[in-house]
């Protein structure tokens, strides 16, 4: 591709799920990219599709990542590590959407349309959020602007895309293996063994894992204290009190929640609604409807349903689901770098 008057675009982690989601993203928002480089994260040589044309995606090239304008990396947390602080450094926005800098002080962790504020011209490393935690981040932004949000209460219903290609795989491999079995003949449900799994921490199909990350000391899995600890960076609420238990199901995209959220005054459903439907980046289903999964997949947007009155006249609850894969990350990820298009801190460096 000829440079133009575009931008020279990289993309770290490109034939990954999240990755080709961005690279197809970049091309349908036509994102102005006058060359695209795409790098594997893995050893394996690989290409991906853009206009078009097959793009060959080698391993990484310091050296190339180093020309380009922008930079998405979609890979691992060693990966990011490695490449991002050099390229920042070296004048190159980054935007990494990793769990490797969400929590450093230093380093925007950005949802557009709930803190575009925290963007500083200065900063050219940008964090993108956990794809659990986006919906309810989304979802509960004006709200707590508006009221406040004083406790969070959650539970995740996560799909199996968001553990990556080789636990989708996996699904897909045990549903087979399970596809002859049926109800028995006096209509009782077969009982299933509790099976073993090499990517997950027990067999997905036909099942619900209680457990999301590694276990800490406190009982609480790693998601669990990401989703805490990221939604009060992105609300900047250091008090926030939160609860979550995150759980895989077997969904292939799209995370769903549900969601109990205290405020510091009582509200009315008629006013929560009101405050719900003009929030940015949320569509709120009609009284009675509500998203699913399968409804949010392939969408930008997150969906909320199922608005009622908690255990208090402070509290709401509230179900959400949104498609891991693109406002969960690849779209948040491209989303940042309009913005700073927008802002005319984007351009070509040369």
């Amino acid at each position: 591709m000829s440079r133009g008057k575009g931008l020279i675009v990289g993309v770290v982690g490109a034939t990954g799920m999240v990755g080709r989601e961005l690279v197809a993203l970049l091309e349908s928002r036509r994102f102005p990219v006058s060359e695209l480089r795409p790098f594997s994260s893995g050893r394996a040589a690989s290409s991906v599709r853009f206009r078009g044309r097959s793009i060959a995606a080698p391993g990484v090239s310091k050296t190339s990542l180093g020309e380009c304008d922008i930079v998405f990396l979609v890979s691992s947390d060693e990966v990011a590590l490695e490449l991002a602080p050099a390229l920042a450094a070296r004048g190159v926005w980054t935007i990494d959407d990793s769990a490797a800098f969400r929590l450093n002080k230093n380093i925007p962790l950005v949802v557009p349309e709930v803190n575009g504020g925290a963007l500083r011209q200065d900063r050219k490393l940008i964090a993108g959020p956990n794809c659990t935690m986006t919906g309810l981040a989304v979802a509960g932004a004006l709200l707590h602007r508006n009221i406040g949000v004083r406790e969070v209460r959650l539970a995740s219903y996560q799909a199996v895309s968001g553990a990556g290609k080789a636990a989708l795989a996996e699904l897909f491999s045990q549903y087979s293996a399970l596809s002859g079995t049926g109800p028995e003949r006096d209509g009782r449900a077969p009982v299933l063994s509790a099976g073993k799994s090499s990517v997950l921490p027990r067999a997905i199909a036909y099942n619900a894992i209680p457990q999301v990350g590694r276990f800490g000391a406190d009982g609480y899995s790693s998601e669990e204290t990401k989703v805490a600890a990221e939604l009060r960076k992105i609300w900047s609420a250091p008090s926030l009190k939160v609860s979550a238990t995150a759980v895989r199901v077997p969904s292939i995209r799209g995370h769903a929640l549900a969601a109990w959220l205290t405020l510091a005054r009582p509200v009315s459903l008629a006013r929560a609604r009101a405050i719900l439907a003009k929030t940015p980046g949320l569509i709120l289903s009609p009284e009675g409807d509500y998203p699913t999964p399968r409804s949010a997949g392939g969408q930008g947007p997150v969906y909320a349903g199922r608005l009622r009155l908690g255990a208090t006249t402070k509290e709401l609850a509230l179900w959400i689901a949104s498609d891991n894969l693109l406002k969960g990350a690849a779209l948040n990820s491209v989303q940042v770098a309009e913005e700073l298009r927008r802002r005319g801190w984007l351009k070509p460096r040369r």
